[in-house]
């Protein structure tokens, strides 16, 4: 059974996460709210909760994600 976290198809380049976006009760349950920047590989991994974030139509669209590298994000902020 593979234990990937969770991936998101986004149509921007700026996205926010707090770890808890789909929990009653929001942020308090998660973690800090952060900004996250897609580069030119497409995607951008939470560097808090690993949870990444896809570029619609980028190069990681489609792409098998657990063959991309980590680029985590947001928990050095």
């Amino acid at each position: 059974m593979s234990n990937q976290p969770e991936t998101a198809i986004v149509t921007t380049t700026r996205v926010s996460c707090d770890g808890a976006k789909d929990i009653r009760g929001g942020a308090a349950l998660g973690h800090p709210r952060v900004w996250l920047e897609i580069d030119e590989r497409g995607y951008v991994d939470c560097g808090y909760c690993d949870k990444r974030f896809v570029l619609q139509g980028g190069p990681a669209d489609g792409a098998d994600q657990s063959q991309l590298d980590d680029v985590a994000s947001g928990a050095s902020r």
